[in-house]
């Protein structure tokens, strides 16, 4: 028998609200299916389950916040009677059931319909709705299987706002006010917990971006690959030379990863940030690393994350140049042990072997937690970042 439980997804969680069941009891799931959706301060995720077998009763109801750990439904094996899991399965506190005794439990999976009470959306998003005086039955949902999100209840509510200028509606917190609290939170446990020492390079970007857009010319403007894909590429082979820097620094000792799974920092349309993991950069070539960013740009914003996405990643890359930055110094997401930023690629002057000319070049600056390396093995990374991106064929 194993058990779903509430997942942390990330340093600065601490509870979550179980959303809707995506699965019934009985039905058969395999691992890395999605079984439930989990509403955080950084919004909605989907949550996949890691046990293959028969999903058994939930033990959490739609709208019932709880804790990180707290199990959320148990899961058996396939030749194992679902009456027995049930009798093992561990039980509610006495208060919770005395609260839902002769209640009918509400539906696993609500359905949408012109009843604001069937229709699919978060606690806090009905909340803010009874706030506002927003109909449910108006609204429609961007989070996953159409769900109602709280960004939902607010675009509404701003929308009526426009209609009626004269009508003033009750100050209320946003999405935006709960995902900077969480940010505060874990940069907060960051600078507190984790002794950061930071290094940087210019690197040369001239060669690179020559052979990239010469490889661009020969596809589809569709298909055409991104500069950030390059220095996202060019940091997963770096990571092969200072393999220290991707992992974790867990229970007073780092502990690396064979994996390299990149989390991209992406700015959210409404504010604040998300930090989802790209799954084995190493292993991806270009354009599949090109379509794997896209689409997890895309899923960001449109809240269709899933909880892997959140948890895993091994190292994280933050890139400001789009917005000018030249340079960026970033804060370490615990419990991994090292950020990468890149800021602006633009001409600047450049010696070399006497000569002086422009170059096309950006500046790379690694944090790193001196727990887990010191300042040689961090200029060693960035040396070897420095070279794959003097030889942008082999990436």
């Amino acid at each position: 028998m194993g058990e779903f439980r509430m997942p942390s997804l990330g340093a600065d969680m601490e509870a979550g609200t179980l959303v809707e069941w995506l699965v019934k009891p009985g039905e058969r799931i395999k691992r890395g299916d999605v079984i439930a959706t989990v509403e955080t301060q950084k919004g909605l995720f989907e949550v996949e389950n890691f046990e293959e077998g028969i999903m058994g009763e939930p033990l959490v109801r739609p709208g019932e916040k709880v804790p990180v750990g707290t199990v959320l439904a148990v899961i058996h094996g396939q030749g194992e009677p679902l009456a027995e899991v049930e009798e093992r399965a561990p039980a509610r506190p006495a208060e919770e059931a005395g609260t839902h005794a002769g209640q009918v439990a509400p539906p696993l999976r609500p359905p949408l319909s012109t009843g604001t009470e069937r229709i699919a959306a978060s606690p806090s998003a009905r909340k803010l709705a009874a706030e506002l005086g927003v109909d449910l039955g108006t609204v429609t949902g961007s989070g996953p299987h159409g769900a109602i999100q709280r960004i939902d209840v607010e675009q509404a509510a701003a929308r009526v706002t426009e209609e009626r200028p004269a009508e003033k509606a009750p100050a209320a917190p946003t999405l935006r006010d709960g995902m900077r609290q969480a940010i505060a939170a874990a940069m907060s446990r960051s600078n507190r917990e984790i002794p950061h020492y930071y290094l940087g390079m210019e690197i040369d970007m001239s060669r690179a971006l020559g052979w990239l857009e010469g490889e661009n010319l020969k596809r589809p403007i569709r298909e055409r690959i991104l500069p950030a894909v390059l220095l996202l590429k060019g940091v997963a082979r770096a990571l092969g030379t200072v393999p220290e820097l991707n992992g974790y620094w867990i229970d007073n000792r780092l502990q690396t990863s064979a994996d390299v799974h990149i989390g991209f920092v992406i700015a959210l349309r409404d504010g604040g940030l998300i930090t989802p993991a790209i799954h084995h950069v190493d292993k991806l070539n270009l354009q599949e690393l090109m379509a794997a960013m896209g689409d997890l740009i895309q899923r960001t914003r449109a809240g269709r994350l899933r909880s892997s996405e959140m948890t895993d990643a091994t190292i994280t890359v933050t890139n400001l140049g789009d917005l000018g930055v030249e340079t960026v110094f970033g804060v370490i997401y615990p419990p991994q042990v090292a950020l990468v930023a890149f800021g602006r690629i633009m001409e600047r002057p450049w010696a070399e072997n006497g000569m002086l000319g422009v170059r096309r070049t950006v500046t790379a600056t690694l944090a790193a937690d001196h727990r887990a390396t010191d300042g040689h093995r961090g200029s060693q990374f960035l040396e070897a970042l420095n070279n794959c991106l003097q030889n942008p064929e082999q990436l």
